[in-house]
């Protein structure tokens, strides 16, 4: 099947075919002709990039009374990243239909510019559903032409708390008005909408219904808590042609992790909520233009992404919602390619992955996290591949070729090569010499605890008179004198440090291991934390200590020079907590004494004129 077999009109066919469209995809194929048919409501369960921005969006422009300058159709989406990409793609299908006008209408920008635009006469508005709802509280937009509306991720819509503000903008659109509601996943507020809002709506699933795209392989890295953030790192070394979205649970973690990636030399930004819009478009911009190589985000501020060339997909964190799984997977494998969503996750969460893996009814593969071996092997031989594909300019190159035949003859063929491998990866071969293993066995814990389970599993009135028996065998034996225990020494398991910042520089445990886990490159876990007024104590792992003295020395913290000591004994806590105290005196105070000096005496009052009369 191809286009012209869907009865589209001659405009948008020739506006699609510029585009280098050629077949539809399922979706497409059976959404189109049910919509030109305008045979009533419809509910669509598929995928992100199955392309269903085109299932609607070509029969709504096929549609449209060019001549009448009213809304006519209405979509609606849960972000405006996704409502900018939706009325982009609007637009490039209308490229043949001059008399078509589009406008996009979502937060985070003046309101009084997509108002004028409205006042102007637009036939299709597409909008995030708090701006519209703001837009008609104004009375500033008509809906009562309305005839077609689009419920498009309207899933996620839900999820972020919109349902109050979509049933109060649906009740201003006519109830004649067909709707069509698109969501990957249908859970009951999805459910409940239908019914609500839309009359015998026909259900449409391409594909299982919940499930996860078919180009997606689905895989599973198991690792202690304190070493996720090596994990991720070293899936960015293992795939050096990686080009993915990194998701994370919060906007904190998302901002921490692209901190932590930068100052390890990656092309990463971070994309969350905190961002203005500005800088929004300034991070998609550069993404989709690939001068980035990953994208750290959040499940809201990613909603909207299309981006087509996507190989992986890992979730940093899962998601609260296991059911956002299946729309951060559908980043990835668009556009009939492959992708890979990976799971970062430690033996507590590997419950959720069965229960993901029950609700898009596909296995992970369970796989080892790279070892520093295999890291290395991965970089040199995508080394030696652009090295074989690079073009090489033989004019400019030629000329130069004698001099470097003549510098190098003294060099046999395989010591160029060790020497060109140790120029590109000394620091690579150095970074992993000796690395340790991250991986954690699967099964190991169940197996601990299956083992457990059956060394303990007796009857009830066994273990009662197991116990009895013991408690007689201890009360006859004989008591005699035992010697003394000498208590062993506790093995050293943390250190404990001196930084002097404290709650006045606005520092708590969170910001403490942030600036920690910054400045040292890598991911430190941080033990017990005290923190003082001026000043603060905390431990970490005796390998970590040489790291954070080098690195956090001398670092600044908004204008405040870091500095940091470990602290051997209590003597010398107590003697940095003096110290501390006596500069804190010394700034506001006496340096010789430490305390604050006297008030300045008020000037003195001129006496009462004794002739003055006051009058009570």
């Amino acid at each position: 099947m191809n286009f012209e077999e869907l009865g589209l009109e001659p405009e948008i066919l020739n506006a699609i075919s510029r585009m280098g469209f050629k077949e539809p995809t399922p979706v497409q194929a059976q959404v189109i002709p049910r919509l030109l048919a305008n045979k009533g409501d419809m509910v669509a369960l598929a995928q992100t990039g199955t392309g269903k921005t085109a299932a609607f969006g070509l029969p709504i422009l096929n549609m449209l009374d060019s001549y009448n300058r009213a809304p006519q159709a209405l979509v609606l989406c849960p972000t405006r990243e996704l409502c900018v990409q939706i009325a982009r793609d609007l637009e490039a299908f209308a490229a043949c239909s001059p008399d078509v006008s589009i406008v996009s209408v979502y937060g985070g920008t003046p309101i009084h510019t997509q108002l004028r635009a409205l006042q102007k006469g637009v036939q299709v508005i597409v909008a995030t559903p708090g701006r519209m709802l703001d837009i008609l509280r104004r009375k500033k937009a008509d809906l009562s032409g309305v005839e077609r509306v689009i419920l498009d991720e309207a899933d996620e819509m839900l999820n972020m708390g919109f349902q109050e503000d979509l049933e109060a903008i649906l009740s201003e659109v006519p109830k004649t008005a067909h709707t069509l509601l698109f969501s990957a996943t249908m859970p009951k507020q999805v459910a409940s909408i239908a019914r609500k809002y839309m009359k015998d709506a026909e259900e449409i699933t391409i594909g299982q219904r919940n499930a996860g795209a078919e180009n997606v392989s689905h895989e599973c890295y198991i690792v202690h808590q304190k070493d996720r953030y090596r994990a991720l790192k070293r899936l960015a070394d293992y795939y050096p042609d990686m080009y993915a979205i990194v998701f994370c649970r919060t906007r904190q973690d998302t901002q921490n992790v692209a901190n932590w990636l930068i100052r390890d030399g990656y092309n990463v930004d971070a994309l969350h909520g905190d961002l203005s819009q500005g800088q929004r478009d300034a991070v998609m911009k550069k993404f989709r233009s690939k001068a980035l190589q990953i994208l750290v985000a959040t499940d809201v501020a990613a909603r909207g992404l299309d981006v087509t060339d996507l190989t992986h997909v890992i979730n940093y964190n899962l998601p609260d919602d296991l059911g956002s799984y299946t729309h951060r997977s559908g980043r990835t494998g668009r556009a009939g390619k492959n992708g890979i969503s990976a799971v970062i996750v430690n033996m507590r969460e590997k419950g959720k992955v069965r229960r993901i893996e029950k609700m898009i009814n596909k296995k992970f593969e369970y796989r080892d996290t790279p070892s520093g071996r295999e890291i290395c092997e991965a970089q040199l031989f995508s080394l030696i591949e652009r090295m074989k594909n690079v073009e090489v300019d033989h004019k400019q190159i030629d000329k130069y070729l004698p001099a470097i035949i003549e510098s190098l003859k003294d060099m046999d063929g395989d010591e160029i090569i060790k020497r060109f491998v140790s120029l590109e990866f000394n620091n690579l071969l150095k970074y992993y010499r000796g690395a340790d293993d991250l991986n954690v066995a699967p099964d190991s814990h169940r197996s601990n605890q299956r083992e457990s389970r059956g060394r303990n599993e007796r009857p009830d009135r066994r273990r009662k008179d197991d116990r009895n028996e013991r408690s007689d065998r201890r009360k006859t034996s004989e008591r005699s004198e035992r010697p003394e225990r000498k208590e062993r020494p506790k093995p050293a398991s943390s250190v404990r440090m001196f930084i002097n910042l404290g709650k006045s520089d606005g520092l708590d445990p969170k910001k403490l291991s942030g600036l920690i886990n910054g400045e040292s490159g890598h991911e430190v876990t941080v033990g017990k934390v005290d923190i003082m007024k001026r000043f603060s104590f905390f431990e970490v792992a005796p390998p970590n200590v040489s790291a954070i003295l080098v690195s956090l020395g001398g670092a600044d913290y908004h204008g405040r020079e870091v500095r940091v000591e470990q602290v051997h004994d209590d003597k010398q806590s107590k003697r940095f907590k003096r110290t501390e105290r006596r500069k804190e005196a010394n700034k506001f105070g006496s340096v010789e004494t430490g305390m604050h000096p006297k008030r300045e005496k008020r000037p003195k009052r001129k006496p009462k004129d004794p002739k003055r009369k006051y009058h009570k």
